[in-house]
C-alpha cells in the first residue's frame, strides 16, 4: 500500500454473547474488510443459570486478532496500519477477577442468567413497600436481575473465593470491556482498569446524571467502590495494547455496549430516533438526545453514549424483550416443528394468513419491559381443534412483535412523541415476513439495514472520530460529505389501525394470563407480612431481640 493509505484503518473488537469477532474496516467510507469470528462456549450448570469462561473470551478475541491481521498482510496491508481499536461488548455480564494474579475468580455471569431472583427479593424486602422502581431516579433501572449489581452481590454471597478477595481489597470486577482493556493493556503491569458510561449505565450502580458510582448504591449492593473500574466517554484514547500480540502500541479509542453501538452505527443520532435489534432477545433504544428522560411505564434509562471526555451525554430510553429469537429455537429443538428456523419459520408462519386467532406468549424466564415481571411464564392461548403447527410458528414470530409494540407503546407515553419510522437490525431480520409483520402490528414503517452488523460499524465511527485519532467526523451535518451511506430495505404498513388495535388487544390479554405462575417459595410461617416486617428490621436490632428472647426462654427453663 502506499504511504498516503496508512493509518487508514479502525479495528473493532464485537463480543456478543455467543461469538468473539475481530473486523477492520477501511476509512472514509467505513467498509469492513477482513472479519474472523469464534463461538464462545455456554456453560449452564443450573437451570436459568448461564456463565463464560472469561478466559476463553479473552483468547477467542486474541485469536481473531491474529487471524485478521495474517489476513491484511495476504492482501498487502501491515498492521501498522490500523489506526486505533474499539470494542463493543455484550452488557451486563459480570466478570470478577484477582488484581494481583490476573486470574478469574468465578466464570462471568451473563447477562441472561436469573439466579440471582432470590438476590432481588432480598433487596426488595429493605426498600419501602418493596418497590422494584426504588432507585429509577438516581440509575434509571429497576431491581432486576438482568443488571449486573446484582449478579456482583450473588458472587459476593455465595462464591467463598470472591468474598475472600472483596475483604482482602483485590478484588476487580467489571463488565466484558473492563475485563478486555484491563487485559489487553497489560493486566497486572499497569492495565487500565476502566469501563464507558454505556456499560456502565446497565450495572445499577451509576448515578445516570452524574456519570459516577452512586455510594448510596454501592452500598445497598454491599459492595465497595474500590473493586470497580474508572468510568470514561464512549470516545477517547484509553491506553494503547500492551500484551504481547501483534497489535501492541495501536490505541484503543472507543467502547461502547452493543445496543449503543447499534444506535449509532444505525446513525439514529437525532433526538427522536429508535431501532430494534432481533437477535435471542429484542433491544429497542429510542434516542431522548441530551434529555435524560425517566421512564414511568417500565421502560429503562441509559446512556446511548459520550463521543468524548467534553461532550455532553446522550440518553436513550430502551426496552428488552427477554425472547425473540429463542422462541423460535425452543419450537425447533423442544416440540420439533421446525428444522432449519431461518428457512423454515418464514416458509411455514407464511403459510397461513393468520394465527387463526392463536397468541403465544413466550415468557420462558420472565417479562422484561415494560412490566418487569418475573413471574410470568410462557403461555399459548386461542387453540382450537383447527390449530396447526403453522399458525403456532406465526404467533411466536407475531409475539417478537407485540413485545416490540409494548415498548413503542411504552416510549409514546413517555416522550408524547409517536415514532414514524423503527430501524432494524439483528440476525432475525432476514425473515421478510416478520419485519412485515412488524410494520403492520405497530403501523409504523420498518427500515432494515443492509449491513451486516451496525454494531461493529458504530464502534469503529466512535474510535475513528475520538481526539487524537480524528479520522471521521460524527455530526450528521457532516454525512453528506463523507462516502459511507446506510441503505435500507423498507416496510410499510398494510393494516388499518381498527384491525391492529383490535389484535394487540388480545395480546394483552393473553399476557395478564402468563402473570402470576412463578411463585416465590416461603415456609408457610414467612406469610408476605412477616416477610417484610422481618426484612425491615436493622440487623443490629434482630440480633439484641433475638439474644434477649434467648436469655428470657433460659431464666425461664430454670
Amino acid at each position: 500500500m502506499g504511504s498516503t493509505e496508512r493509518s487508514k484503518l479502525i479495528g473493532v473488537i464485537d463480543e456478543g454473547t455467543n461469538i468473539a469477532r475481530f473486523a477492520v474496516f477501511k476509512l472514509p467510507d467505513l467498509e469492513e474488510l477482513f472479519v474472523h469470528e469464534v463461538k464462545i462456549t455456554q456453560i449452564t450448570p443450573r437451570d436459568g443459570w448461564v456463565e463464560q469462561n472469561p478466559v476463553e473470551i479473552l483468547e477467542g478475541v486474541r485469536l481473531c486478532m491474529v487471524e485478521v491481521c495474517l489476513q491484511l498482510e495476504q492482501h498487502g496491508y501491515q498492521v501498522r496500519d490500523i489506526a486505533s481499536i474499539g470494542i463493543t461488548n455484550q452488557r451486563e455480564t459480570t466478570v470478577v477477577w484477582d488484581k494481583n494474579t490476573g486470574e478469574p475468580l468465578h466464570n462471568a455471569i451473563v447477562w441472561n442468567d436469573i439466579r440471582t431472583n432470590s438476590t432481588v427479593d432480598n433487596v426488595l424486602a429493605r426498600l419501602p413497600e418493596q418497590n422494584h422502581n426504588h432507585f429509577r431516579s438516581i440509575a434509571g433501572l429497576p431491581v432486576s436481575p438482568y443488571f449486573s449489581a446484582l449478579k456482583l452481590n450473588w458472587l459476593k454471597d455465595n462464591i467463598r473465593e470472591v468474598r475472600k478477595a472483596c475483604r482482602e481489597k483485590r478484588c476487580y470486577a467489571g463488565t466484558i470491556d473492563t475485563w478486555l482493556v484491563w487485559n489487553l493493556t497489560g493486566g497486572i503491569n499497569g492495565g487500565a482498569f476502566i469501563t464507558d458510561v454505556t456499560n456502565a449505565s446497565r450495572t445499577l450502580l451509576m448515578n445516570i446524571e452524574t456519570l459516577h458510582w452512586d455510594p448510596l448504591l454501592i452500598k445497598t449492593f454491599s459492595l465497595h467502590v474500590d473493586m470497580l473500574p474508572a468510568i470514561r466517554s464512549s470516545s477517547e484514547i484509553y491506553g494503547r495494547i500492551k500484551s504481547d500480540s501483534v497489535l501492541d502500541g495501536i490505541p484503543i479509542s472507543a467502547i461502547l455496549g452493543n445496543q449503543q453501538a447499534s444506535l449509532v452505527g444505525q446513525r439514529c443520532m437525532r433526538e427522536g430516533q429508535a431501532k430494534n435489534t432481533y437477535r435471542k432477545g429484542c433491544f429497542l433504544l429510542y434516542n431522548t438526545g441530551t434529555r435524560c428522560v425517566h421512564s414511568t411505564h417500565g421502560l429503562v434509562t441509559t446512556v446511548a453514549y459520550q463521543m468524548g471526555p467534553d461532550k455532553p451525554p446522550v440518553y436513550a430510553l430502551e426496552g428488552s424483550v427477554a425472547v425473540a429469537g429463542v422462541a423460535m429455537k425452543w419450537l425447533k429443538e423442544n416440540l420439533g416443528l421446525l428444522k432449519d428456523i431461518p428457512t423454515d419459520s418464514e416458509a411455514i408462519a407464511g403459510s397461513v394468513f393468520s394465527t387463526g386467532d392463536v397468541y403465544f406468549v413466550p415468557a420462558f424466564t420472565g417479562l422484561y419491559a415494560p412490566y418487569w415481571r418475573k413471574d410470568a411464564r410462557g403461555i399459548i392461548c386461542g387453540l382450537t381443534s383447527f390449530t396447526t403447527k403453522h399458525h403456532i410458528i406465526r404467533a411466536a414470530l407475531e409475539a417478537v412483535c407485540f413485545q416490540t409494540r409494548d415498548i413503542i407503546e411504552a416510549m409514546k407515553k413517555d416522550c408524547g412523541i409517536n415514532l414514524n419510522k423503527l430501524h432494524a437490525d439483528g440476525i432475525m431480520t432476514g425473515n421478510k415476513l416478520l419485519m412485515q409483520l412488524q410494520a403492520d402490528l405497530s403501523g409504523i414503517p420498518v427500515l432494515k439495514t443492509e449491513f451486516r452488523d451496525p454494531a461493529a460499524l458504530g464502534t469503529a465511527m466512535a474510535a475513528a472520530q475520538a481526539s487524537g485519532i480524528d479520522l471521521y467526523d460524527l455530526e450528521p451535518e457532516s454525512w453528506n460529505q463523507q462516502r459511507h451511506v446506510t441503505t435500507h430495505e423498507t416496510y410499510l404498513p398494510t393494516t388499518t389501525e381498527e384491525e391492529r388495535d383490535a389484535r394487540y388487544t388480545k395480546w394483552k390479554m393473553a399476557v395478564q394470563r402468563s402473570l402470576g405462575w412463578a411463585m416465590t417459595k416461603k415456609s408457610e410461617a414467612m406469610t408476605d407480612e412477616r416477610y417484610a416486617l422481618l426484612a425491615s428490621i436493622p440487623a443490629s436490632l434482630f440480633l439484641l431481640s433475638s439474644f434477649v428472647m434467648l436469655v428470657f426462654s433460659q431464666v425461664n427453663r430454670r
